[in-house]
């Protein structure tokens, strides 16, 4: 506990001196994402879906890519999903032959990227202040329950479709998980699923989240309040102000390194600040602790709220529900590395017998956490196939 307090501390006053170094910073650290995608020449939209309990969570879209803006055919459509910690910024964090949204927007497919709540752009409630602890009162079973079937039926509604494609990364493919495995009406509405950097389990994590395992929920609690996590700030604070720097982009990228994993033939240094921006924002506490339940439980479950008789109370049953992941029907292709710190090959060893549809699991040996959303060879390695899948799914829908 006080190595990882230490390291925050280290990480907040660098942050503060190594500004004095700043050069030349990548535009993006410094855009939302409609001024990404419209800084890369596309058509961006942006609209806002509210969810049963509240949350006003933005949808960012790609309506079209830039050879195929005058077709008139409705586009296929596909949801992209963000990870822990990270904003949709991730899917277009790259120039566009190496950023999957642009990839999918050019190959002629309507893309969508949804926001979880309480990640940057996902700060409004109906009711609630994102400053009180009832905001940041929600972990990843809200977004489960409430965030992806909003975004979904608002998506379904806004297009006209009947079903859409899922793309989760990280965290996105633990809701994807959980919500189309208790929610069968939601599973029908998606016609295939693809899940990069697979988590459902995370007992086997390495790394900087390891540490998480070792904090008693009341000390943690302490230490970072209940509300909104916020040492990502003084590390997102470092890599907006010096991880353009030559000098210490080593210091940025082993920081990245020790909580995702690392490839270095696979890290574009260059743009280590646009990664970490949109990689790295921000989350509840709750949720961390959620994390940390599961690392110790070993388990795929509801939140633990501390007692039996909490538990109770949220559940009408004394421990946390199960999310049984073989109930979930849905058509699904998995990618997996074996470098990843967060998705480790042993947990999505445990994970692939129980996807019943599982239709396609590729393996690469070199890939980190971050590698699928931001590799240099995620194209070749990632994209190509995801592309392949979707073209063989609309044949054979239109045979």
């Amino acid at each position: 506990m006080r190595w990882l307090l230490s390291t925050m501390c280290l990480v907040h006053v660098c942050g503060n001196i190594f500004c004095l170094f700043a050069t030349t910073m990548n535009p993006e650290v410094h855009m939302n994402v409609s001024e990404i995608i419209i800084r890369w020449g596309y058509a961006s939209e942006e609209y806002e879906a509210v969810t049963e309990d509240g949350y006003i969570l933005p949808i960012n879209r790609i309506p079209h890519g830039k050879n195929n803006t005058n077709s008139t055919s409705p586009k296929k459509v596909v949801l992209c999903q963000h990870g822990l910690f990270a904003t949709p910024g991730v899917w277009v964090s790259n120039p566009p032959n190496n950023s999957l949204a642009f990839i999918l927007a050019d190959a002629g497919y309507d893309v969508w990227m949804g926001n979880s709540r309480g990640s940057t752009w996902a700060k409004k409630h109906l009711y609630l202040d994102p400053n009180s602890k009832e905001f940041w009162a929600f972990s990843y079973d809200e977004m489960i329950k409430y965030d992806l079937p909003a975004t979904i039926n608002f998506i379904l509604k806004k297009t006209g479709q009947k079903q859409i494609y899922y793309v989760g990364h990280s965290q996105g493919t633990v809701i994807a998980l959980g919500a189309f495995s208790t929610n069968q009406q939601l599973a029908d509405k998606i016609k295939m699923c693809f899940l990069l950097a697979p988590v459902a389990t995370v007992e086997y994590v390495e790394g900087f989240a390891r540490l998480l395992a070792y904090f008693h929920p009341t000390a943690f609690k302490l230490l970072f309040g209940e509300k909104e996590f916020l040492p990502m700030i003084a590390f997102n604070k470092l890599a907006g102000y010096t991880c353009s720097d030559k000098v210490i982009d080593t210091t940025c990228v082993a920081i990245l390194g020790s909580m995702t994993g690392y490839t270095p033939q696979n890290l574009n240094k260059s743009r280590t600040d646009v990664y970490i921006t949109h990689s790295l924002a921000r989350t509840s506490v709750q949720i961390v602790l959620h994390y940390s339940q599961a690392i110790n439980t070993g388990v795929f479950g509801a939140y633990d709220w501390g007692s039996p008789s909490l538990n109770m109370l949220h559940y009408n049953q004394t421990t946390p529900p199960l999310y049984n992941v073989e109930d979930m029907k849905v058509p699904t292709a998995m990618w997996s590395g074996r470098k990843d710190f967060l998705a480790d090959e042993t947990d999505v060893a445990h994970l692939v017998p129980k996807i019943s549809n599982l239709i396609y699991h590729k393996i690469i040996a070199d890939f980190s956490h971050l590698d699928f959303v931001v590799g240099l060879s995620a194209y070749d390695e990632v994209s190509k196939g995801i592309l392949k899948l979707l073209d063989k799914s609309e044949t054979e829908n239109l045979h």
